[in-house]
């Protein structure tokens, strides 16, 4: 839906006869004078129409540069420029010191992927179709701000910390370059997001400014804020907590970005727009993290936009939105913002210019319906009103009520069927998240493989009663949590038993079999994985990474033949799906199929050339192949693109020592370690190594980091034996 600008109306043209004064007796002539209220109000309509007309020209520059900074799940409020006294964040405060702060800016979601959607493409998640991290890519058709900026002869780089923004998404699309090289991304494992320290991301971003010439586009995104919070000791100390502890280390990454623009000024050639994707509750209406509600602890977000040579400092209180930075940035170059964008440009408020009143913002929280089947969020932001469309309606007065604890659902009947319906207008462009038409055909391959008791389909709701609304059930969000601290404690078993408390609480959670699934493939019961993978891949036929998921738990299993069978259909739907095309590949592998597993990885090559978990695979198979020189090839393909990657460290560590190279290969398994701590594979290597060659005292902590990682299901033997080293 396109906001449009307030409309001036035509003046008339002044009559040529003034009209004769009425009497004041006659009841005619008092009907045409206005009441004092309104002579004010068309007093305001006719000095607003003047302000326009007579506005000066706003300032705009088509040569500038242009830096976009996300950091990942900051609350606004825990930034000193907004008001936190016990804030360690100077660099944020200086930009938005010098630069215009939005009170009152908005997300669109809160979660990270279709937030930065939302943020890239200047469209709302119902346009643009993302409307959670996992499951869905970006159209290939969606225009980023770099595609836009790209025929002005913008040169763009895209610089992520996390391996939720990887290209396999679809967000680098129009860049020149994307760079979400995250440690340990190219193997992942159950529970944890690969992210990459800000200071790194930060330093690619710089390297790459300072190899070209003209205007460039730089988006960079942090993740620090993001749980688990593990902030180092020198900005843990003194932070309230361990989150704003990691808010104070994201503002210190950003100093080499920020201080030459800020030391620079006005001379500066800069326009600098810092934002957040969404924020945290900390343990706000009982949500300890983000994701199941939308209220203003992850809604609202920190927006600053710094150019002092265009505009000078000041505050906006006006509601803005995600959705208005990219008509923002294309009006400050001068360029027109295309009638297709929903958002509107900042460029007047930028200037101290006063706009009519903000359109409406409108704003979800689907993840725990895609994922849990619980009811799904939807809301409106109109002025001071907000309005959270639930079984359970929400209603709250934000000028009186900022932390939202006053719903006034029941006492305000007018205002909330207004908003309601306001909504109801919006959504009715909302397609909805359409189901696969593959999943019929996916719950026949489950059923070929013999799991037609848990190939059921299961229809997605209809109608979601007070029972399905999250404020009901924000209790298993915490029961979630409580399983994850166990995991991370290494309480496997105490893990297990509260994730099946949760599943006999609601059956249909499929992330929760998901969850299950990966706690048994951690304790070596890969019947028990598969079973609970299967009952999620029912509950989300339709879905690429699920489905990937069942593969490689069969293949680990010993099962790869049944996993080709599940997995080789999905070929057919022209997607190219990462996940699919490496677990397919690594089962074909497995069933000594090994061309046919170079045919798949040679098409997940072609269609993500800058991954390099695909060249791991590659060399992985011409390894096992014994062709130790193609193999070798791969693994250095892949360090071309990220000299970090530890599984190829790992691997030519150990064609070097296939060769008799053995201090090359020490070298190679140390860099991998400490690249990827736990890698069991090369822990494993390097500890026996070391063992063997008589220094037992260095290798014991590899030796008993091994233990602790390997999959039993996959390292029975090698965990006998080094157990039995140990002794």
């Amino acid at each position: 839906m396109t906001d449009s600008e307030p409309r001036l109306t035509q003046k008339r043209r002044p009559s040529p006869v003034p009209p004769q004064a009425p009497s004041a007796r006659s009841p005619a002539a008092r009907a045409r004078w206005l009441p004092l209220g309104a002579l004010l109000a068309l007093a305001g309509v006719v000095a607003l129409a003047w302000s326009r007309l007579h506005a000066p020209a706003l300032p705009r520059d088509p040569g500038l540069s242009v830096l976009l900074v996300t950091i990942d799940t900051l609350r606004a409020d825990a930034l000193g420029a907004y008001g936190n006294a016990t804030a360690r964040t100077p660099w944020i405060d200086r930009l938005a010191q010098a630069g215009v702060r939005f009170d009152a800016a908005h997300a669109h979601n809160v979660v990270t992927l279709p937030s930065h959607v939302n943020i890239l493409t200047g469209l709302l998640p119902f346009q643009h179709g993302v409307r959670d991290n996992s499951g869905f890519r970006v159209p290939k058709d969606a225009r980023t701000l770099a595609g836009w900026l790209k025929p002005r002869g913008y040169r763009s780089g895209g610089f992520a910390s996390a391996f939720v923004l990887d290209e396999r998404f679809g967000l680098a699309s129009g860049f020149d370059r994307w760079d979400c090289r995250v440690p340990g991304g190219e193997s992942g494992r159950a529970f944890a997001m690969p992210e990459r320290p800000g200071p790194a991301t930060v330093a690619e971003a710089r390297r790459w400014l300072a190899g070209g010439a003209g205007p460039s586009f730089a988006f960079v995104h942090l993740y620090e804020p993001h749980s688990p919070y593990e902030p180092p000791a020198a900005f843990a100390a003194g932070a309230p907590d361990a989150y704003h502890g990691e808010v104070n280390a994201a503002d210190a990454a950003l100093e080499p970005l920020f201080a030459p623009i800020l030391e620079q000024g006005r001379s500066g050639r800069t326009l600098v727009i810092l934002t957040s994707d969404h924020g945290e509750s900390l343990g706000e209406h009982g949500e300890a993290t983000h994701g199941v509600f939308a209220y203003e602890a992850t809604l609202r977000v920190p927006l600053v936009i710094y150019a002092p040579a265009l505009f000078g400092p000041r505050v906006v209180r006006e509601p803005v939105r995600h959705v208005d930075i990219v008509p923002t940035v294309l009006d400050v170059l001068g360029m027109p913002v295309p009638a297709e964008l929903p958002g509107r440009s900042l460029l007047p408020l930028l200037a101290g210019q006063r706009e009519g009143g903000a359109p409406p913002g409108y704003f979800e929280a689907l993840t725990t319906s895609l994922n849990r089947r619980w009811a799904p969020l939807r809301g409106l932001r109109d002025g001071p009103l907000k309005y959270i469309d639930l079984p359970l309606p929400e209603l709250y007065d934000l000028t009186t009520d900022s932390a939202e604890t006053h719903n006034l659902a029941a006492s305000r009947p007018q205002d909330l069927e207004r908003l309601r319906s306001r909504l109801e207008i919006l959504r009715a462009r909302d397609p909805g998240v359409l189901p696969a038409p593959e999943a019929q055909e996916t719950l026949e391959r489950l059923r070929a493989l013999g799991y037609a008791a848990s190939a059921q389909p299961q229809a997605p709701k209809q109608r979601f009663t007070p029972d399905d609304d999250p404020k009901r059930l924000i209790e298993l969000d915490a029961l979630t949590d409580r399983m994850l601290a166990l995991y991370r404690e290494g309480q496997l078993e105490q893990a297990i038993a509260v994730g099946r408390d949760v599943i006999a609480r609601r059956p249909d959670m499929d992330v929760a079999h998901l969850q299950i699934a990966a706690l048994e493939a951690a304790r070596g019961d890969m019947d028990a994985a598969i079973a609970a993978a299967r009952r999620a891949v029912a509950l989300r036929p339709g879905d690429a990474e699920t489905a990937a998921l069942l593969g490689v738990y069969l293949t680990e299993a010993g099962r790869a033949p049944d996993a080709v069978r599940f997995l080789e259909p999905w070929l057919a739907r022209g997607e190219d799906d990462l996940d699919v095309l490496n677990a397919l590949a690594m089962a074909l592998a497995t069933a000594k199929r090994p061309q046919q597993a170079l045919d798949v990885l040679a098409r997940a090559r072609q269609a993500h050339p800058a991954n390099t978990q695909v060249l791991v695979n590659i060399g992985t198979v011409y390894l096992k192949q014994g062709d130790a020189a193609r193999a070798r090839q791969a693994f250095e393909a892949a360090l071309d693109l990220d000299p970090d990657v530890a599984r190829a460290h790992n691997s030519l560590g150990v064609i070097a020592a296939r060769e008799g190279r053995m201090p090359e290969a020490v070298e190679r398994w140390r860099r991998a370690v400490a690249l990827d701590p736990q890698d069991y594979q090369t822990l494993y290597n390097l500890g026996t190594y070391l063992w063997e060659t008589g220094r037992r005292t260095e290798a014991r902590p590899f030796l008993d980091s091994y233990l602790a990682a390997a999959p039993p299901a996959l390292e029975a033997r090698d965990i006998a034996r080094v157990r039995a080293l140990l002794r």
